[in-house]
């Protein structure tokens, strides 16, 4: 499955304020971990390997 990386997120400054809310009275490492957790769970949503090697390639591109 081909990794879609033309906009495709509903209200996307919605989700990013929920996504820097999130983040509120955390530490740095906490942050981080969160992150990490995330990334996690949405990679384990998405399921196929070759589109998240896809999308690891594309975040080290940009």
């Amino acid at each position: 499955m081909p990794l879609i990386t033309e906009p495709n997120l509903y209200s996307p400054d919605d989700f990013y304020a929920d996504l820097i809310a999130v983040h509120e009275g955390l530490s740095d490492e906490e942050s981080e971990a969160l992150n990490a957790r995330l990334i996690l769970i949405l990679s384990n949503h998405i399921g196929d390997r070759e589109t998240l090697n896809q999308a690891l390639k594309a975040a080290k591109e940009n």
